[in-house]
């Protein structure tokens, strides 16, 4: 039952996810102020002269090539600065007097956040102008079953060249629970930058055996996971399985001991639980 209702969590997190995604790339303020970098490809309008539209790349020094006015330096800039920037070219340089141009990105190719871990399709993804935690986690397909229940952001430090996923040890961790984030909490949510590393770690395993429905291993997705819970996790006790002499088998100073446990007590990362089968 409970497993069903975290991926009903996890099925709705996608969809609010891919709607936010759509509307996002639909905000055109937002995207305004999106920073130009090197290999985002740029659609240009012209209403003053049709021939000046077109789709043009940055180069990796941050300029590309305009008609008319030659190279220009968008590297750094914002769209709307771009804009700007174009406009004040063509009427400086006597082509226009009130030239009308508008500036969007065709591919983002610059900036970019890493995925890795427990989720469908780990990867690196552009940075679309504005994105946050649950946008990412959507492009890449949502976290598995066998996600731990937190997850880490990794800001790379200030002036780092970031060409993969920053290890924790090489930048500023962020911890996020991921209940609270499908339970919709807006300060888990967290706003992602360029060069940001997601990390998805995989749950520590329990074990459940004996008299249950579906018994073997199961993700230790939430620290306050207790037996009764756990239980569940395996379909429930079996009609001949008896809860009042539930014992767990655990490591405790790496020596294998027998736990005599309450259902309330919460569970450790491998611990292995045993329903015993009722005497009558």
């Amino acid at each position: 039952m409970a497993s069903k209702r975290f991926v009903g969590r996890l099925v709705f997190i996608v969809a609010v996810c891919v709607a936010a995604v759509m509307r996002a790339a639909a905000q055109t303020p937002a995207a305004a102020d999106y920073v130009v970098g090197p290999q985002d490809m740029l659609a240009i309008t012209s209403y003053d002269q049709a021939d000046l539209s077109g789709k043009f790349t940055v180069e990796t020094d941050g300029t590309f090539t305009f008609p008319l006015i030659g190279r220009f330096k968008a590297g750094g800039l914002t769209l709307r600065q771009v804009e700007e920037g174009l406009k004040t070219r063509l009427k400086s340089e006597g082509f226009f007097k009130n030239p009308q141009i508008t500036v969007s990105i065709d591919q983002y190719r610059s900036q970019k956040v890493f995925v890795v871990g427990e989720v469908r399709n780990p990867g690196s993804y552009p940075v679309s102008g504005t994105m946050n935690l649950i946008e990412a986690l959507a492009k890449a397909g949502s976290t598995l079953p066998t996600a731990s229940g937190e997850i880490v952001i990794v800001h790379a430090r200030e002036g780092a060249a970031v060409q993969g996923p920053t290890l924790p040890t090489q930048g500023d961790s962020v911890r996020v629970n991921l209940r609270a984030l499908q339970d919709g909490a807006p300060s888990s949510n967290a706003a992602l930058h360029d060069g940001d590393t997601i990390f998805v770690p995989r749950a520590e395993s329990i074990y459940v055996f004996g008299e249950v429905k579906n018994p073997g291993a199961y993700a230790l997705q939430q620290k306050d996971t207790s037996i009764l819970q756990a239980l569940s996790l395996a379909g429930g006790v079996s009609d001949r399985g008896s809860t009042t002499r539930v014992r767990v088998m655990r490591i405790v100073n790496n020596e294998k001991t027998e736990v005599r446990v309450k259902l309330t007590d919460l569970v450790q990362p491998g611990d292995t639980i045993i329903v015993p089968e009722r005497f009558f």
